[in-house]
């Protein structure tokens, strides 16, 4: 066993103790504590869980990667994911906070009807699903370099540890748990930031010193035959760039697993300030990723660059046992370096082990290289964790027990969502495996698909009285369809090969055009049949305005 992997068991092992503790410590038997952690959890220990249950293998894993081989184009990941969250704090996260129901499919019920809340749990349980396969692989991913195990096996194991500690404990032991795996994942992710921006630059402080770097990474990427870093619109049109932006933010405020995380506090004023302290802590990592990009690609292209294929550095050939590094077939001299498969270059990098692999590229000690594989462990768990808890409660309160036995009792329903997430775990360790792209990719899909599908309908039913029962389900349903049939048209998926791009819209940036589709569809079919009844009218009042504020309005009046 070498040092990297004494390390990274044990901090990988001591984390996971610390996790399984946590969960045991906090099981519950009762639904309240199981899906809303019984509305008791601090503001600020729910911000951790919040940027935990957030930043999941996608930034952790894989986004510095995105960045490191996008360039600036790279930034659509740092301003779609952070400024959804402003969208989520001012939008939605009060509001559904103040009608206090345990899951999103609950609050469109309530506001439209049981047919659109089935419609909604559906969604619910595709988009969470479609998120965790990206967390299944990012896990196996550090499994398979660190560990010794190829991805499959990799995967087995994370899928193993997640589902055994999301169904022991429910909401309440998972928040308590990602309090813990934020402080591990964000720990692991600024030490070796901090020491090779110490070691490049002589400046600790990363989010300040990698423009330092940026000329020499600019001339030696043009020298190997890419686009300069900072070069703007290089890697994507810049209507894709705006797209997938807008994608990201609208699909983080409309997110299932992220929304029902504002149930858990003791207040409205406790979910909005859950929201600051949550932005608070993701921009932590957030403004560390791209300074972690550039560093880790400079690092890289200056260590291959122009060396035999036979003389790379130890870091290429202990990635290259995973596959997820490969040297061109009869290469002798390393000039060319990408991240696909299809563009001929002699050193093909995959965006998902930069970070994982940035210690080696920089020669830091094995100590920081375990660290970093446990971080990027605990990124993976926590997200993977709160997704299976939506599928679980989508399925058990909102189609177990809305459609299914009206009767049940709070343990059948239990049992129904720990069998549902059971099931969860077992389908995505194949996605997993098999996965149609980079795990932040993946992510990204998620975010479209909640973007159109939940976005329009939560949005409208805040804030628009007149939006009826047909015209959200009508809504939900054709952005949905919409949106996920492109992304199946134009990636590797079910056996279907891969299509041109349609206006140069990628299948991440397609989220944008199906929430409008969703905000049209769901428009005019709402102004095209009966208005909902005049208890919804109220209900919707009740939710937008403070009591005492109406009680005033109503003197005046």
């Amino acid at each position: 066993m070498s040092d990297i992997q004494l390390w990274t068991l044990v901090f990988i092992g001591g984390s996971f103790a610390v996790y399984l503790y946590i969960a045991w410590r906090s099981r519950v038997r009762e639904t309240a504590g199981f899906y809303v952690a019984g509305q008791g959890i601090p503001t600020v220990a729910n911000g951790a869980a919040v940027a935990a249950d957030w930043m999941s293998a996608a930034s952790f894993i894989s986004m510095a990667g995105l960045i490191a081989f996008l360039g600036s184009d790279g930034s659509i990941y740092l301003m779609g994911w952070t400024g959804g969250y402003v969208l989520l704090a001012l939008l939605i996260a009060p509001y559904l906070r103040k009608w206090g129901k345990f899951t999103v499919p609950e609050f469109v019920g309530d506001r439209y009807s049981e047919t659109v809340r089935t419609v909604a749990a559906v969604a619910a349980i595709i988009i969470s699903f479609t998120y965790v396969v990206g967390q299944m692989r990012g896990g196996g991913i550090v499994f398979s370099r660190f560990l010794g195990l190829d991805v499959t096996g990799g995967v087995i194991v994370a899928a193993v540890i997640i589902g055994l500690y999301a169904v022991l404990g429910g909401m309440k032991g998972i928040t308590w748990t990602q309090v813990a795996q934020y402080s591990v994942l964000i720990t692991a992710y600024l030490i070796p930031a901090v020491a090779v921006a110490q070691q490049m630059t002589g400046v600790p402080i990363p989010q300040l010193s990698f423009g330092q770097i940026l000329d020499e990474l600019n001339a030696i990427s043009v020298e190997l035959g890419m686009a300069q870093f900072t070069e703007a619109f290089a890697a994507r049109p810049q209507i894709d760039v705006f797209l997938v932006t807008m994608s990201l933010m609208i699909g983080t405020a409309g997110l299932p697993h992220v929304i029902v995380r504002f149930y858990t506090t003791k207040s409205v004023r406790g979910a909005r300030y859950s929201a600051f302290w949550a932005l608070l802590f993701i921009a932590l990592l957030y403004t560390t990723a791209p300074a972690v990009g550039a560093f880790t690609k400079l690092n890289l292209l200056q260590g291959v660059n122009g060396v035999s294929a036979d003389a790379l550095p130890s870091w290429v050939n202990n990635w290259a046992a995973t596959g997820l590094v490969t040297v061109s077939d009869g290469v002798s001299t390393i000039n060319s370096v990408s991240n696909s498969p299809t563009s001929g270059a002699d050193l093909i990098v995959n965006n998902d082990i930069l970070v994982l692999a940035s210690p080696e590229i920089a020669g830091l000690p094995a100590p920081i290289v375990g660290l970093v594989a446990a971080g990027g462990l605990a990124a993976a768990m926590s997200t993977a964790a709160g997704l299976l808890l939506v599928i679980s409660s989508s399925f058990s309160h909102d189609l177990y027990f809305r459609r299914v036995k009206r009767d049940s009792t709070d343990k059948q329903r239990l049992l129904a969502g720990r069998i549902a997430m059971g099931l969860a775990v077992l389908i995505s360790i194949y996605a997993g495996i098999n996965p149609p792209a980079f795990v932040a990719q993946v992510v990204a899909f998620a975010f479209g698909l909640a973007a159109a599908s939940f976005f329009p309908v939560i949005v409208l039913g805040i804030f628009w009285k007149r939006c009826n029962a047909t015209g959200a389900a009508a809504g939900m349903i054709t952005g949905l369809v919409f949106t996920a049939s492109y992304m199946i048209y134009t990636l590797p998926v079910f056996g279907t090969a891969a299509n041109p791009h349609i206006f140069d819209i990628s299948p991440e940036g397609i989220g944008t055009i199906g929430a409008i589709v969703n905000f049209i569809v769901t428009i005019v079919v709402s102004k095209l049949t009966a208005p909902p009844p005049a208890e919804i009218s109220e209900m919707v009042e009740n939710i937008r305005y403070p009591s005492e504020r109406r009680a005033v309005t109503a003197v005046a009046d």
